[in-house]
C-alpha cells in the first residue's frame, strides 16, 4: 500500500507553487499524469526525502516514511526507495559497475559488501550489461543507459520504485519494447512502482490506476482494469481542464 496525504509549497522568489495531493492505492504499478508543472516530480520527491512537505504523511508498505503530526521523517537514504531520474542522472565519470552500486557506498565506506557485489553482479547479468560493466555512460545508446539507471534503482532492494518519465528521453521506436522490458522487471520483483509520464500510450500500457494531476491537486483517478483501455483514455483526458494539453493527446 502506497498512502500520500501532503502538503508543500516551493518557491524561486518570482513565483509560488502549492502541491495539495491525496491518494493511497495498493495497485502494482499506479501512473501520475498530467501536464508539466502540475506537481508531479514534486510528489515523487517528497516520497524520497528530497523534499519536506509541511504537513502531512507518506507511508509505503506499512512503514510511516513521514508524518509532520508526530514528527517523523526518515532520512532518504533509509527510506529503501528505487529512484529513476527523468534523465536517468548517471556519473559520467563513473563506470557502468559503478553507477549501479553508487547508492550501496559513501564516503565512510567505498567498499561493497560481499552480498551487495553479488546483488550488482546479478542486476548487470538480469539487464544484459555485464559485457559493458567497464564502459562509461558516454559510450551507452539510451536504453542501455535507461536500463543502467534501472538497475541503479533497484540495487538497494527498494520498498517502492519510483519513475519519472521513464522514456522521455528515448526513440519513440524504442519506448514499446523497453515498456514490455519494464512492466516485466516490475511484475517479476514484486515491487510496487509509481511512475510519472506526459504520454498516455506508457500509462495504458503499464499502469493498473493513474492519479491525473491538474495544478497541484489530483483531479480523478481512474482504475484501468475496471474501466478498460479504451473507454480509461477518454476518462484520463477529459480529466484535464487544458484545452491544448487535451487537443496534443487526442490528435
Amino acid at each position: 500500500m502506497i498512502d500520500v496525504d501532503i502538503r508543500l509549497d516551493v518557491s524561486d522568489g518570482q513565483r509560488r507553487f502549492d502541491l495539495a495531493v491525496a491518494f493511497a492505492t495498493d495497485a502494482r504499478f499506479a501512473a501520475l499524469y498530467g501536464p508539466s508543472g502540475a506537481g508531479k516530480t514534486l510528489t515523487l520527491q517528497a516520497i524520497a526525502g528530497l523534499l519536506r512537505p509541511r504537513v502531512g504523511h507518506i507511508c509505503v508498505g506499512g512503514q510511516t516514511l513521514f508524518d509532520a503530526a508526530t514528527g517523523i521523517d526518515v532520512p532518504t537514504r533509509e527510506r529503501r526507495v528505487g529512484y529513476l531520474f527523468q534523465h536517468y542522472a548517471l556519473f559520467p565519470h563513473l563506470s557502468v559497475r559503478q553507477n549501479v552500486a553508487f547508492g550501496l557506498t559513501n564516503w565512510w565506506r567505498r567498499r561493497l559488501a560481499s552480498d551487495e557485489a553479488r546483488r550488482v553482479d546479478g542486476l548487470l547479468e538480469a539487464f544484459g550489461l555485464r559485457d559493458m560493466a567497464d564502459s562509461r555512460p558516454r559510450h551507452l545508446s539510451g536504453g542501455q543507459q535507461q536500463r543502467v539507471a534501472l538497475a541503479r534503482a533497484l540495487a538497494c532492494e527498494p520498498r517502492v520504485l519510483l519513475l519519472d518519465e521513464p522514456f522521455a528521453a528515448l526513440n519513440p521506436m524504442l519506448r514499446e519494447s523497453l515498456r514490455a522490458e519494464l512492466a516485466a522487471v516490475c511484475r517479476d520483483r514484486g515491487i510496487p512502482t509509481l511512475m510519472i509520464s506526459h504520454d498516455i500510450d506508457d500509462v495504458l500500457a503499464l499502469a493498473d490506476v493513474a492519479f491525473v494531476y491538474d495544478d497541484g491537486r489530483i483531479a480523478r483517478r481512474v482504475d484501468l482494469a475496471e474501466a478498460g483501455r479504451a473507454a480509461a483514455r477518454s476518462v484520463i483526458v477529459e480529466s484535464l481542464h487544458f484545452e491544448g494539453i487535451r487537443d496534443e493527446q487526442t490528435r
